[in-house]
């Protein structure tokens, strides 16, 4: 189970990014569980979306024990980190198509409330969580980033344009804008045209009362697929996390792992 949930391949990136682990006391103490262990009883509650008392006793660690582990690497930006890396790799093997990115956007309900919630304008006012998301051409996943259900689309782009990392290449230096940005009608402001047109990104937000739907999903529907993959990892269909770091966390295993997935073929 533990090798099926991490393979060898992500075990070894994982080990380049996971903070050094505490010295044990002189006196001994109880024994720290491996991280191998506790990563793979992680990424089970991600896919399976079950609660931390739910994780079964096959992995080692109790739920308990996962989850105070998730909290300080969620902390250390651990997760974020992993997908960096796994993007690094992809670039350098030339798997990343810059010529043509899309943003896009996704709501969803909070059960418990917390930080970065707000009225869901889409569920009767009820609290939610939105995820902003940019994918590269073939929907793998660049930039991610979380707000309240009630923000709107538009003011989502400029931090997922600037939270692209700088991704290796097969060639060249490292990269970190796309040729071009595909956008729908919630991104039709002047404004961010001018903004994306000073960083030379060129863009293609669709007009309102111009264009067709039916259009837009010629090169939207990559992005569009993306966001099922997410929610493919089961933790997502709902926001269970108080803490808006633990949501964000639990969206950027997600994405490592769609990324991985390309990476291990």
């Amino acid at each position: 189970m533990v090798e099926r949930l991490v393979p060898d391949g992500l075990w070894e990136l994982f080990q380049r990014v996971v903070p050094e682990a505490p010295s044990r006391p002189q006196g001994g103490g109880r024994r720290r569980y491996g991280d191998r262990e506790v990563l793979a009883a992680i990424i089970f509650v991600a896919t399976t979306g079950c609660t931390w008392s739910q994780v079964p006793p096959v992995f080692g660690p109790s739920g308990a024990t996962a989850h105070r582990r998730f909290t300080e690497w969620s902390k250390a930006r651990l997760w974020a980190k992993l997908h960096r890396l796994v993007l690094d790799e992809l670039g350098s093997r030339g798997e990343l198509d810059w010529s043509r990115c899309a943003i896009d956007s996704v709501n969803m309900r909070a059960l418990k409330g917390g930080d970065l919630t707000g009225p869901n304008p889409v569920d009767r006012g009820k609290k939610g969580s939105k995820i902003h998301l940019i994918a590269e051409r073939t929907g793998l996943p660049l930039s991610v980033g979380i707000s309240g259900a009630n923000l709107h689309d538009s003011q989502g782009l400029e931090p997922l344009v600037r939270g692209i990392p700088p991704i290796r290449s097969r060639r060249g230096p490292r990269r970190r804008k796309p040729a071009k940005l595909h956008g729908d009608k919630g991104y039709d402001y002047a404004r961010l045209r001018k903004w994306l047109r000073e960083r030379g990104i060129r863009h293609r937000l669709a007009r309102k009362g111009v264009e067709s739907s039916k259009r837009l999903r010629r090169h939207r529907w990559t992005i569009e697929r993306t966001m099922s993959w997410l929610a493919g990892r089961r933790r997502l269909h709902r926001r269970y996390e108080r803490k808006a770091e633990h949501f964000l966390a639990f969206t950027s295993i997600a994405c490592t792992l769609i990324c991985y997935r390309r990476l291990a073929k």
